[in-house]
């Protein structure tokens, strides 16, 4: 399906009386001749997950970077907490909790021996390391591999030490990025549970993934970037009306006898161009159509007047992978200028 992006609608998060968490206003970063953010704006509000997703090059890795102060913005503001990620880089980064997608593991360290050692890189002071140590291994369900080196541990016992650590000095907003990659099934719900629960604690979370359906689950708006552009912003759903002004409908049968007379009503009764499926296995049609809702209301009433059983009449969302793909597809490629390009503004790294 070839969809041209829609004009977004930035809309900001239901007041809750306070100022949004995280706030992005018309941020912008070129490279010489090249853009790699194009005038990104965008609100969070505390509890709320946000799921940034694009291909690669499309700007995700240049807005972290912005936010956890380590490049500066060409142009435009990003603040977090009130607090500008700019001018004041180093308190931003004790009100941020960032994640990378890749775990950084020391050689013969024990789970609490690496907790520590990165509490103390945060200036918590021994007793309070001592305190607080423990707490993060409960949240996170690390208890029971304090005392294992952490290279030994597989992949998904090291995301979680990982969140472990970026949640140690008790951070408003996490950035975590691909958090559930490379995780087994099993291991990405209890993913999933541990950060709708640290959403439910009032953390502000901004999560990049790959994995579209996990985000689908877990994130109140999601944004798409492609090239720097923020192609779409909202919720799954608001998302869905703008790929397509077209909507999917199921009509679900209560015998399959009907489904070929269900499908030729709907097909006299849709545009010509309409998608019309039949399934009579699963005693369901599923059609596309531009309809209103007083016409689908039509449709309805028609097959129960000529007899149709029907069980169940309803619209099915779009699917965040179909919005993903028809945001991006045939947009070029260009990819991100390299990491030690990306550091070279003069702004410190240091923790």
């Amino acid at each position: 399906m070839n969809v041209t992006a829609l004009p977004v609608e930035n809309e900001t998060p239901a007041s809750t009386g306070e100022p949004p968490v995280l706030d992005l206003q018309n941020l912008t970063k070129r490279y010489g001749s090249f853009t790699a953010l194009d005038d990104l704006s965008l609100t969070l509000n505390a509890g709320q997950i946000l799921g940034l997703i694009g291909p690669n090059g499309a700007g995700k890795t240049t807005t972290i970077k912005i936010l956890v102060g380590l490049i500066r913005p060409t142009s435009g503001s990003a603040k977090i907490a009130g607090v500008d990620c700019v001018q004041d880089a180093m308190q931003v980064k004790r009100l941020v909790g960032y994640m990378p997608d890749k775990f950084g593991a020391y050689d013969n360290m024990r789970v609490r021996e690496y907790l520590d050692f990165f509490g103390a890189a945060f200036d918590m002071p021994s007793d309070q390391r001592a305190k607080r140590v423990p707490e993060v291994m409960e949240l996170t369900g690390t208890e029971y591999m304090k005392d294992r080196f952490v290279e030994s541990l597989s992949h998904g016992m090291q995301q979680r030490v990982g969140l472990a650590r970026t949640l140690l000095h008790d951070p408003k907003v996490l950035i975590l990025d691909e958090p559930v990659n490379g995780l087994d099934p099993q291991a990405r719900i209890e993913m999933r549970d541990l950060l709708l629960e640290l959403a439910k604690q009032g953390k502000t979370l901004l999560v990049t993934s790959h994995i579209l359906p996990e985000l689908a689950r877990i994130c109140q708006q999601v944004a798409i970037l492609t090239n720097g552009v923020l192609r779409a912003h909202g919720t799954v759903e608001d998302i869905g009306h703008q790929v397509s002004q077209r909507r999917t409908l199921e009509v679900h049968l209560g015998t399959a006898k009907h489904v070929a007379a269900a499908a030729k009503i709907i097909r006299k009764s849709v545009e010509p161009e309409a998608e019309v499926v039949e399934s009579p296995t699963e005693a369901t049609v599923r059609f596309r159509t531009a309809q209103s809702e007083e016409n689908l209301g039509k449709i309805l009433r028609r097959l129960v007047k000529v007899g149709v059983f029907v069980t169940q009449y309803r619209e099915v969302q779009t699917d965040l992978e179909e919005a993903f793909m028809s945001f991006t597809q045939n947009q070029s490629s260009i990819a991100e200028p390299a990491s030690d390009e990306l550091e070279s503004d003069g702004v410190t790294t240091d923790v």
